[in-house]
């Protein structure tokens, strides 16, 4: 019966966790991984392996339905891909010798670091595009998207070298956390690049699986991907991203921002507890 049960738990949080992950662009792993440890009592390695799958089967429910409404911007989420699939290659390398206290305190700070910047354009809806010019002039890195009035929203991008970095950065993460980066790569286009918030989600949706699948690999080697942790997990995740992905189209901006500091904050004071050795 604890088993029935441990099943029937992660796959109603998976189907939680595919929604929200699908809509904030930070994959179902940012929930997953936080439930396996803190309230089930898996281990780290086990729940990241987990994480990893679920981050794959968010990106795959709900990228191809950003795609299809042309709110996903292809061109800078493959530019940016270069970074991020590097950097998860050489994270996953690194995870195996890093303890689970050092990773649950990493990944909560990590978290409660990029809710700084995120609160401070809490409210903002279409940001001032800036003028295309440079790198961002040479590669076309603009776009555009409808709105749910019918209204087209055009931007450009700015410094995709920032961008680049930051997903660099975010790749790392991944590999190292299990939570698919999307927070550095959200805050990397929103903040950096300046891209609307709902192409900034969708786009690190579309990116979080291919930076996921790079990492995969090695923890399949290990023995960190459990089959009975994984199918339920895998499973909830695609219902949870598909509903997810309906629920963005009709958002605003700002509510998808507000949605995004939400979970950030409340998956980061949890892990950071959680490797102090506080109960929560």
């Amino acid at each position: 019966m604890f088993i029935l049960e441990f099943l029937l738990i992660l796959f109603l949080v998976s189907i939680f966790a595919g929604v929200f992950g699908s809509i904030v662009g930070l994959g179902g792993g940012i929930v997953i991984v936080p439930v396996l440890t803190l309230f089930l009592g898996v281990d780290i390695h086990f729940a990241i392996g987990a994480s990893i799958v679920a981050i794959i089967g968010t990106s795959s429910g709900a990228a191809s339905t950003y795609v299809k409404d042309k709110v996903t911007n292809l061109r800078v989420g493959m530019f940016l891909e270069l970074a991020s699939t590097s950097g998860a290659i050489m994270g996953a390398a690194l995870a195996a010798y890093a303890n689970s206290a050092i990773l649950e305190l990493i990944f909560g700070g990590i978290l409660l670091i990029t809710l700084v910047p995120t609160l401070m354009k809490v409210g903002e809806d279409i940001p001032k595009s800036p003028e295309l010019k440079g790198l961002s002039k040479r590669l076309a890195l603009k776009g555009s998207y409808p709105e749910k009035d019918g209204s087209v929203i055009e931007y450009n991008t700015t410094r995709p070298v920032a961008g680049l970095a930051g997903t660099w950065a975010a790749g790392i993460l991944s590999g190292l956390l299990g939570i698919g980066g999307g927070a550095f790569k959200v805050l990397s286009m929103d903040l950096a690049m300046k891209l609307p918030m709902k192409v900034s989600t969708t786009t690190s949706n579309f990116m979080i699986g291919v930076t996921a699948a790079a990492s995969a690999g090695i923890y399949f080697e290990r023995g960190d991907v459990n089959p009975i942790i994984v199918a339920p997990v895998a499973i909830g995740i695609l219902i949870g991203a598909a509903i997810g992905a309906r629920l963005l189209l009709r958002s605003r901006n700002p509510t998808v921002r507000v949605i995004f500091v939400i979970v950030l904050a409340i998956t980061a004071v949890e892990m950071v507890l959680s490797s102090l050795g506080i109960a929560v």
